[in-house]
């Protein structure tokens, strides 16, 4: 079955430092009852007082990679946080079935008004992961949808997002290995942390739990490798004021922090990078082509977050907002916790998550 594409442009591969650096983690449960249920609870893991987003799932279905001799890539960038937190049961942060977007309906009040052409893009969260989002990622590491949310729900998204800048709630984006390079050389961004049950991020929480929906039915069944989706962080709410600022080339999880796919969400209108500038490059390991990727208003990027995937962020010179998730592997995730609390002699250790390139 053929799938949409997007024209990607490319360029020879330049070499350049990798930049490493570390951010924070969250945790939420995201169950599902059987195979026709949509992500339903949240639960508290007794295990470990670490904040991760957990979600599990079942199904089948793999369809074939598309024609490996195509030459286009999806176009469309990320961080999480190193405070740890509980989620419990029932409080405000609680998500369930009342609160989950089901086919054809909206999930909460910021949702309600969605045109009838959103409400068809936001039904089949399944047939996009496996016709669209499994095949790309096996075949190139890299995933873009368009029109992910439709332009109403996307446009609430924004303007809970731009109030959020308004309130000062952005903070500079920062290192956690300062090294001898300041981290403004480094990053220009301001980001904020939101779990997605704060008052006036409603709309915010709709995207995020779209996002495990597809990232969910994605990963079920073994259908991207080796790699066992079973949690997320909080979502990295980024912006680069417009001052010509970016962020140089670097991996995400340089060292086996867990997190194995990185979800970007733009939210930027009416965006030219001739004139705005804040293209992303990501640098595919092992070929001799550069994806550039537009920052454009309601398209979803997903890549790799390891060494598979250098990317950077041009300089930008308008206000470019962004929403990054990142998804852990259960295994990795394990191991980088356990190393942590061997090296601080004790448990409970907060895993730092390497901060990733918020492009």
């Amino acid at each position: 079955m053929g799938y949409p594409s997007h024209p990607a442009s490319f360029e020879p591969v330049r070499r350049t430092q990798l930049i490493e650096n570390h951010e924070p983690t969250h945790r939420v449960g995201l169950l599902k009852r059987d195979e026709n249920d949509r992500l339903l609870k949240r639960h508290r893991t007794v295990a470990s007082r670490a904040s991760d987003y957990c979600l599990t799932a079942n199904g089948s279905g793999d369809p074939a990679c598309p024609d490996s001799k195509r030459r286009r890539v999806e176009s469309g960038d990320g961080e999480p946080s190193l405070e740890s937190k509980d989620i419990v049961p029932n409080s405000q942060n609680h998500i369930n079935k009342s609160n989950t977007i089901k086919e054809g309906q909206a999930s909460n009040t910021a949702a309600r008004h969605l045109s009838a052409s959103d409400a068809v893009i936001r039904t089949s969260p399944e047939r996009t992961a496996l016709d669209y989002i499994v095949p790309c990622m096996k075949c190139y590491g890299i995933c873009v949808k368009d029109s992910f949310l439709g332009d109403e729900l996307g446009s609430q998204v924004l303007r809970e997002v731009e109030a959020l800048n308004q309130s000062g709630q952005f903070r500079n984006g920062q290192l956690v290995s300062q090294r001898t390079i300041p981290s403004r050389n480094i990053r220009g961004d301001q980001i904020a942390w939101v779990e997605g049950g704060e008052l006036g991020c409603e709309s915010i929480r709709s995207l995020m739990g779209r996002i495990d929906e597809v990232i969910m039915y994605s990963a079920m069944n073994g259908r991207l490798g080796d790699c066992m989706i079973n949690g997320r962080t909080k979502a990295m709410v980024a912006c680069y004021p417009g001052n010509g600022t970016g962020y140089v080339r670097h991996v995400d999880n340089p060292n086996g922090d867990g997190r194995c796919i990185t979800c970007i969400y733009y939210l930027n209108k009416n965006w030219d990078v001739k004139v705005h500038g804040g293209l992303l490059q990501i640098f595919p390991e092992s070929r001799t082509v550069v994806a550039n990727i537009e920052p454009i208003f309601d398209r979803l990027l997903i890549f790799w977050s390891d060494r598979r995937n250098p990317h950077e962020v041009k300089p930008a010179y308008a206000a470019r907002y962004a929403i990054t998730v990142w998804y852990f592997d259960a295994k990795e995730r394990a191991e980088a916790k356990e190393k942590y609390r061997l090296a601080a002699g004790q448990k409970g250790v907060q895993v730092p998550v390497t901060q990733s390139g918020m492009p």
